[in-house]
This record gives structure tokens, C-alpha cells and sequence, in this order.
């Protein structure tokens, strides 16, 4: 035996783990590396800017319970006239499973941004899976916190739509 003591291990708090956490999410590929990985439905690509103001909303969404992941739960809001802000990932495959969503988006005159990544996408939505899309919701009745991002990022996405542009 050893005359060591043995040396426990440190527990770490929650909002440590979350600091740790963000640290090594800037340490993957970049965003001309990750805009590389895009499908070619892509078209209202968010710029680098936009895309960090994106994940920064999806964050403050999230804390405030008015985001919708998933295409399930996407398309679940639309048909309920949920209006907001769509932020879908641009390097989803197959591509069958987001295909429809920019023209169901048009229909229901919700505007829409793709963002590069889905695996960033998912985690500014704080969950541990990639996130193909996501619906920021707008509440009439309650202040939205983030609504200068939110208002931003809705004025861009309306000037790539399609049929603002005609």
C-alpha cells in the first residue's frame, strides 16, 4: 500500500459544468468550415454574425419556455398559428426531413433563417442532441426578453424571403 492519501475528486456545480461546457463548443470547426457541410436548400444562409445572434436568441428562448425543437413539434405550432422565428440547420441529411419546411414556413407567412450547424443548433437549445430546427415563439401579451435580437434577426430573415423580395 501506498503512503498517499487518496485524493477525492472535486465535484463541480451545475452552472461550472455549463461554463466548461461553452468553452470547448468554440474549439470545433469554424464557420466557413462548418458552412462547407450544407445542403443545397440552404439558401437564406445567416451570416456569422447573425448566425451567433441566432444561437444567442435560441438560448434566451429556451430559459424562457417559448422555443419549439424539432420538426415535429415545428410543424405541431404552425398548425396551432404559433407565429415567431424558424432557425433551421443547414447540414441535415437526408434532406427529405426538413425539404418541406421552408414552403409550410412561407404558407403560414412565418419567416425562416438556416444556421450552419445542427449540432450548435442543439446545444444553444441546451440539449445534448443536435437540433434540426427550432421555432422561437412571440407571445403577444408577455415581453419577450431578447426582442432587439429577436426583431433583428426577423427583419433579415424577411428581406431573404422570397416573397417580400417581389
Amino acid at each position: 500500500m501506498s503512503d498517499e492519501p487518496k485524493q477525492k475528486k472535486q465535484k463541480t456545480s451545475k452552472k461550472d459544468r455549463k461554463s466548461i461546457d461553452t468553452t470547448t463548443e468554440n474549439e470545433g470547426p469554424t464557420y466557413e468550415e462548418r458552412c462547407q457541410a450544407i445542403n443545397i436548400l440552404s439558401s437564406p444562409l445567416a451570416s456569422k454574425k447573425s448566425t451567433k445572434k441566432a444561437h444567442k436568441l435560441v438560448r434566451k428562448a429556451t430559459q424562457s419556455k417559448i422555443l419549439r425543437r424539432g420538426v415535429k413539434e415545428l410543424v405541431k405550432g404552425l398548425r396551432k398559428n404559433e407565429k415567431g422565428l424558424a432557425i433551421l440547420a443547414g447540414d441535415v441529411y437526408p434532406l427529405d426531413v426538413i425539404s418541406h419546411l421552408p414552403v409550410l414556413l412561407e404558407e403560414h407567412g412565418v419567416p425562416y433563417l438556416f444556421v450552419p450547424s445542427k449540432r450548435d443548433l442543439g446545444a444553444a437549445a441546451c440539449t445534448k442532441r443536435p437540433t434540426s430546427c427550432v421555432l422561437v415563439v412571440e407571445k403577444k401579451g408577455k415581453e419577450m426578453e431578447g426582442k432587439d435580437l429577436f426583431d433583428g434577426l426577423v427583419e433579415e430573415a424577411k428581406a431573404y424571403d422570397p416573397n417580400e423580395r417581389n
